[in-house]
């Protein structure tokens, strides 16, 4: 049995600065080791001050994952040489007496399956470590401090997962959370990082080290249980270790012995005294919370009758949730909602379309209204809702421009069926036998008008024409 257990680090990007000092949390936009003081560089003499605002933020987490959260928080310092780590130790939290960290003892459910969050802990991230060179014999390794100290959360599960995919749609869930919760943004380079804890049956447990995407975690997972398997099967032993994924490669790579908690040597950090987590605190922080994914989902599903699928769809995705909220009604929100999921995702999925979009909630709302009122049909719409995304013009101007409106003269339509019953007359003659293939002429009709006929029009002259033949 494969069991697989997660380390999520994720930075708390839409804070202003640092964990314990007044530098900016958006380091990248600053020149290699500009955004740094005493503090974060761990100079003699120096004092961290806790920032209070990530230590709400990763509350809200740890409320939204259902973990329990302690009366008391404390921090300790974790003991090991890495060079972009300038203090030779970092400041985090462990539950060495009893639980002091920001969460334990969560869960989330991923398709009917419980996984289990151990805990939730607050911590600075390091510094970064940048390679410069052609090749192996010139390369040079940079270190640039800017990101140190930078606010981090660490999400520790159980090894509850079975197989890469759940790790996958675990971490879609994790972060469309984390990005509606207004906590980060997990799309940003570097923002969400994974390591996978993995062991096959009677196996030993081989981490894999900071992989970058969602894609890769995956691929590195099931390239590592294909190594591991294939170990067993030769009656060779799995050895206790830390790999890396080499995306050029595709392959895990040994990187170092696994380290065992012993040898960070934590201890208390005596600079930061205990922190009270105070009922009030959190019953505050409970109230401006925005609603779960779980509860839009269903609401989207009982109150406005769109498809489970579809609400998952929409429920998961701020950008998206967000558009349909400013746009519906009672009466169109079903038509918008399809829009979205069937048509707008996937014109514009990554960030960078998105930002380009000219398109608003007035444009999505006039849309559906006018395919609700059989104004302009779903493939015309399409077309429509391209072109308000590139120029942002309203849809009376694009159908105008574009001729997107429905066929509604009776007799253009006669004509177009007449000539579709000259070119399909063994579709007529089935139609006449099966009505169920009327659809097929419907269709042929459509094709004709470039999908501008009234589909409804179009169906009643067809089903007259075949009567009275």
């Amino acid at each position: 049995m494969t069991k697989i257990g997660l380390e999520v680090h994720c930075q708390l990007t839409k804070l202003e600065s640092k964990l314990f000092c007044s530098c900016k949390t958006d380091y990248r936009s600053f020149e290699p080791n500009s955004n740094i003081c005493p503090v974060c560089m761990g100079l003699p003499g120096s004092l961290p001050i806790l920032n209070k605002k990530a230590v709400e933020k990763a509350s809200m987490l740890s409320i939204a994952l259902g973990c329990k959260i302690p009366p008391k928080i404390s921090f300790f310092r974790k003991n090991y040489f890495y060079p972009d780590l300038p203090k030779n130790f970092q400041i985090t939290q462990y539950n060495a007496y009893g639980p002091t960290s920001i969460g334990y003892d969560g869960k989330i459910i991923i398709e009917d399956k419980e996984i289990r969050i151990r805990r939730i802990q607050l911590e600075e991230d390091p510094g970064r470590l940048v390679y410069s060179g052609s090749s192996e014999k010139t390369q040079v390794t940079l270190v640039d401090y800017n990101r140190a100290g930078t606010p981090l959360v660490e999400m520790v599960t159980e090894p509850d997962f079975e197989n890469p995919k759940q790790v996958r749609v675990f971490l879609n869930i994790l972060a469309d959370l984390v990005e509606n919760l207004g906590i980060a943004d997990p799309y940003l380079e570097g923002a969400f990082r994974v390591d996978g804890n993995i062991s096959i049956e009677k196996g030993n447990r081989v981490e894999i080290k900071n992989v970058g995407s969602f894609r890769d975690i995956e691929k590195a997972l099931h390239f590592e249980i294909t190594r591991q398997q294939s170990l067993a099967e030769r009656g060779m032993p799995i050895t206790t270790e830390t790999r890396h994924w080499d995306e050029a490669r595709k392959i895990t790579v040994s990187s170092r012995s696994k380290e065992e908690e012993q040898d960070y040597r934590y201890f208390p950090e005596e600079d930061i005294p205990k922190i009270i987590i105070e009922k009030t605190l959190l019953d505050s922080l409970k109230k401006i919370m925005p609603e779960s994914v779980m509860s839009k989902k269903e609401r989207y599903i009982n109150k406005y009758g769109i498809p489970v699928q579809v609400a998952e769809i929409l429920s998961s995705d701020k950008f998206y949730s967000d558009l349909f909220e400013q746009a519906h009604t009672e009466k169109n929100a079903k038509e918008i909602a399809n829009l979205i999921t069937t048509d707008l995702k996937g014109f514009a999925d990554t960030k960078e379309q998105r930002e380009q979009l000219k398109l608003t909630p007035k444009h999505l709302s006039d849309l559906a209204d006018s395919i609700l009122g059989n104004k302009i049909t779903r493939n015309s719409g399409k077309v429509a809702l391209q072109e308000m995304m590139k120029t942002g013009k309203t849809l009376s101007e694009i159908i105008s421009s574009l001729d997107l409106g429905h066929v509604e003269d009776e007799s253009s339509l006669v004509k177009t069926i007449e000539e579709v019953f000259i070119e399909e007359q063994k579709a007529v003659s089935e139609a006449k036998q099966d009505p169920d293939t009327i659809n097929y002429l419907v269709g042929k009709v459509m094709r004709k008008t470039k999908g501008k006929a009234n589909p409804s029009l179009t169906l009643d002259i067809i089903r007259k024409k075949l009567d009275s033949q």
